[in-house]
This record gives structure tokens, C-alpha cells and sequence, in this order.
């Protein structure tokens, strides 16, 4: 089986530690820097899953950007790292 490897990513998110209407996700990302130093600031989370990688969750994130872009975006609660899974073309969205 092969494995993937991701972009990893410097995010700035929030930790919620208890419910707030303003945080609805446990982890919010609210911008991300990539490692050639393209930077990106969150405007709209369009979907959240978590999905659960052996004894570690992954939360995943497609992201709207200011500029109009769509990235998913995966936290790994693991080793505590962001990866950048790819760019997501908007035509996808049906709303």
C-alpha cells in the first residue's frame, strides 16, 4: 500500500476547550502559511469531518479562501501537524 505524503502547512487555529456558538468546530483554522511562503486567510469553512487513524483522529477541512480559492486542509491530533491535501476546484460545490 503506498503512502501519501502531504504539504505540511503553519496554520493559526484556535483550540476550543468547551462549547461556544462562536467556535463550532473543535479546531478552527483561521489562516495558513505553505512552506514556499504563499499565505492564505480562511474566510468560510465549507466542510468538516473527522475521521478516526488508528489511536489519533485527522479533522478535515475544506477551506474558502479571501482570494476565492477552496484547499482541504487536514489536522492530525496525532502529532499535532497540518497538512495540505490539495487544492479543490469550486465547480465541486453545489451550493
Amino acid at each position: 500500500m503506498e503512502k501519501r505524503t502531504y504539504q505540511p502547512l503553519n496554520v493559526l487555529n484556535v483550540m476550543r476547550g468547551f462549547q461556544h456558538r462562536d467556535l463550532p468546530h473543535a479546531v478552527t483554522p483561521y489562516r495558513f502559511e505553505t512552506p514556499t511562503g504563499e499565505r492564505h486567510r480562511i474566510i468560510e469553512i465549507r466542510q468538516v469531518h473527522r475521521e478516526r487513524v488508528g489511536k489519533v483522529f485527522h479533522y478535515h477541512y475544506v477551506v474558502k479562501t479571501e482570494d476565492q480559492r477552496y484547499f482541504h486542509l487536514v489536522f492530525d491530533s496525532g502529532i499535532l501537524a497540518w497538512k495540505l491535501v490539495q487544492e479543490v476546484d469550486e465547480e465541486l460545490f453545489f451550493s
